[in-house]
């Protein structure tokens, strides 16, 4: 089996905070995050797909076709975007990495995994070059 991990980048605002919270708990929970004029984040996306090479082609899936699926789904979703406004598939949900990381998976699965031998293996998402999250589904 071969994994093959193709990198895009988005850029994105957000903020952490919860609306049943006064902005007092948001600050004390969620620090500079909690901002009520948002802030945003240059994201690193790295989708990692899993499987056996095709020996008619030489490869598991065509990283061009790879690319569009990750750009239609996800980075036309989300680059220069609110996570807690704009985005559909974050609509009341926390905009934390981890539960973006998470979404963008359940997202992609579908699509991938149309193609016949190829398997989401795992999805990262760095914040900053220092924080990152990573899931490889349930």
């Amino acid at each position: 089996m071969i994994h093959i991990t193709r990198k895009e980048h988005f850029n994105a605002a957000h903020r952490m905070y919860r609306e049943e919270w006064s902005a007092e708990k948001n600050a004390e929970v969620f620090g500079k995050c909690a901002n009520p004029n948002w802030h945003g984040h240059n994201y690193n996306l790295y989708v990692t797909v899993k499987g056996e090479i095709t020996h008619a082609t030489g490869y598991l899936i065509d990283l061009k076709e790879l690319k569009e699926i990750i750009n239609e789904y996800i980075i036309d979703k989300l680059d220069h975007k609110n996570l807690n406004l704009d985005v559909d598939f974050m609509k009341g949900k926390m905009a934390s990495t981890e539960l973006l990381t998470i979404e963008i998976f359940n997202q992609l699965k579908g699509p991938i995994e149309a193609y016949p031998g190829v398997f989401l293996h795992s999805v990262r998402l760095f914040e900053t070059e220092n924080n990152s999250a990573e899931y490889f589904g349930e």
